[in-house]
């Protein structure tokens, strides 16, 4: 894992957000995410500066409308978002979670 991905993993293991168990490096059909949330079908991934190129966005695109199509939602936060903004990052997935968790209900 890289030092954001490992940052943000202290954050979600452990049930830490509202109860719900998120994995890391969890494969998807072809795919492996960074962290998945089955309880609340949320993935989010941790991307580097190799996911600025064109090449790239185009794989994360198509990887995104296969989550998608599977009715996950995807959460996207770059390596600085996570490295500098750890609480606001931890703010807004603790509000999808919460929001997930009240349409489960």
């Amino acid at each position: 894992m890289t030092e954001a991905e490992q940052l943000l993993w202290s954050r979600l293991r452990g049930k830490q957000i509202l109860g719900v168990q998120f994995y890391r490096q969890k494969p998807i059909g072809n795919y492996v995410v960074d962290f998945y949330a089955p309880a609340v079908n949320l993935v989010i991934e941790v991307d580097g500066s190799g996911h600025l190129e064109e090449d790239i966005q185009k794989q994360d695109q198509e990887r995104d409308a296969f989550l998608i199509n599977k009715v996950l939602l995807v959460l996207r936060f770059d390596n600085i978002q996570v490295l500098q903004q750890l609480n606001g990052v931890g703010e807004k997935i603790f509000n999808v979670v919460s929001d997930r968790l009240g349409k489960a209900c």
